[in-house]
């Protein structure tokens, strides 16, 4: 397969114009492609008075190594996407293995594990989604706080109330298995090669419970309402967990996907022994604008053109302090990001 870079078509050309301008930079016939697909869609805004749409293209064609020859500019072989699982262990494991936490990072542990065949047993504090949702909404509503199920504790983590951003900044090409396994569970299948893939909050509740389903399917457990208080570890090694109801679980492998607000888990963690190391802590610092501000800033006229939709910026600065400040974080026109809060009087 061949990966072709820097096809450009115009921002009112259809995304379908990218097959023949694929032929035209290979010089080959319609009979010769034999499958193509989009890698990467970005957006060229940087010209005045012009918008353009930059495409990468996977092609399967016919004489790849013949075309490789003649070494057409932005033209290489495709490098392979497929996931590898891990190699599998020999020696039989006593116990099922442990996901402590259902965020985004537990969700995709639990599920890689299932689908290899551990039946791992998932262990959240916090409600499945369609309780978390009611919980959450007495809070907005009446502030009425259920301390165990909010925006931070629950099925999907925090990021299920977001706007459904999905942000990696790690340059692993793993990190495609878990862009597929969203579109598997009902996510777009545009996710794959945006430059800034974008789920939706209506879509990204359904999708945590599809791969919760998947996990279940695959012989795992998901149990919820179920908060971790205590490890049982003998010899320095893991020998099961302690749930707050006192119900013990016994098992020698645990991930801990606890994010960051599960202070009693780190505070037991650390009484217990266990080498952590503290990440390093970023204050934010709430911008708010009109979404049209931003727009009209980053694509001028072109900014209530239907293709291009929410524009997005980052700004980073360096102080002469040598400290950094960056902007991190977007929501892209969702209502879940606007304050809840009373008009100033």
């Amino acid at each position: 397969m061949l990966r072709i870079s820097q096809i450009k078509t115009s921002i009112d050309e259809p995304v379908e114009k990218v097959k023949s301008l694929l032929l035209k930079k290979l010089k080959i016939q319609e009979s010769d492609l034999i499958d193509y697909r989009i890698y990467k869609e970005s957006i060229d805004a940087r010209h005045r008075g012009e918008i353009n749409f930059i495409y990468t293209v996977d092609a399967k064609v016919k004489n790849e190594a013949k075309l490789l020859k003649k070494k057409i500019k932005n033209v290489s072989p495709s490098p392979d996407l497929k996931y590898k699982e891990p190699q599998i262990g020999t020696e039989a494991m006593k116990h099922r293995p442990l996901v402590i936490g259902f965020g985004p990072a537990g969700m995709f542990s639990a599920l890689l594990l299932a689908q290899m065949g551990y039946r791992p047993i998932v262990l959240e504090r916090g409600q499945k989604v369609e309780e978390r949702v009611k919980s959450i909404d007495e809070f907005w509503k009446k502030g009425k706080l259920n301390p165990a199920s909010n925006v931070q504790f629950g099925e999907g983590g925090a990021g299920t109330f977001s706007d459904g951003k999905l942000t990696s900044r790690v340059r692993d090409l793993r990190g495609r298995k878990v862009l597929e396994e969203f579109v598997k569970a009902g996510a777009p299948e545009d996710i794959l090669y945006k430059a800034h893939p974008h789920v939706g909050t209506d879509l990204l509740r359904d999708i945590v419970k599809n791969i919760r389903e998947q996990i279940i399917a695959l012989g795992g457990d998901v149990l919820f309402d179920s908060q971790v208080a205590s490890f049982i570890i003998d010899k320095n090694k893991l020998q099961g967990i302690i749930l707050k109801n006192g119900q013990e679980i016994l098992s020698n492998h645990a991930v801990l996907a606890i994010g960051h607000s599960a202070r009693d888990t780190f505070s037991e963690l650390y009484d217990k022994g266990i080498n952590m190391t503290a990440k390093p802590f970023a204050v934010g610092v709430r911008i708010e604008h009109p979404q049209s501000l931003i727009n009209q800033a980053q694509y001028k006229e072109f900014a209530e053109h239907p293709r291009l939709g929410a524009a997005e910026y980052r700004l980073t600065h360096k102080a002469s302090s040598g400290r950094g400040v960056y902007t991190f974080c977007m929501c892209l026109e969702d209502l879940s990001c606007l304050p809840r809060r009373k008009k100033a009087v």
